[in-house]
């Protein structure tokens, strides 16, 4: 039995290395499954990043867009407040000029005022110095300080009298 005993020990190192060669195999082709869902894995990663990378870039075009609104709205506010002072300090001129305006008529329509008052009396002073001079002399007052007016005559109203059939009309 010598002789197989090298060969059962030749065939059983096979065996082992058969078995060995066989583990080896099923772990390659596990190791290669595993390798194929987590490429599968990174691709569906690599899409979602690449779609939230898509979205990103669309926010930040939408934030600048946004901010550039944003800062042409204030721009356009900050020239309404401007317009907004002028108008204001613009109104306040024209006030001013119209309360100015207004003391000056006052002024005028007062100075106006003592003007016909100093007129009144010294109408009154002439009138009492002819009535005066006039009863010195002994003469009728041509005034008696009251003053008729003669009413006005209001034009006649012609009536229009018809025309019968028949009549010549020869005006």
């Amino acid at each position: 039995m010598a002789p197989s005993v090298p060969r059962t020990r030749a065939a059983a190192a096979l065996r082992m290395k058969q078995i060995a060669l066989d583990n080896q195999d099923r772990t390659i082709r596990h190791l290669r499954a595993q390798l194929a869902t987590e490429r599968r894995g990174l691709a569906a990663t690599k899409k979602e990043l690449k779609e939230t990378q898509v979205a990103l870039e669309a926010s930040h075009k939408v934030i600048a867009g946004l901010t550039e609104i944003g800062l042409s709205m204030s721009k356009k506010i900050e020239k309404m407040k401007v317009k907004k002072q002028l108008f204001k300090a613009n109104h306040v001129e024209c006030y001013q000029k119209f309360r100015a305006r207004i003391h000056e008529a006052e002024d005028s329509m007062q100075a106006q005022h003592l003007l016909i008052e100093a007129l009144v009396d010294e109408k009154d002073s002439l009138l009492q110095t002819i009535h005066d001079l006039q009863e010195a002399k002994n003469a009728p007052a041509p005034f008696d300080g009251d003053w008729e007016e003669e009413p006005e005559e209001e034009p006649e109203e012609i009536e229009d009298i018809p025309l019968g059939e028949g009549e010549i009309d020869d005006e």
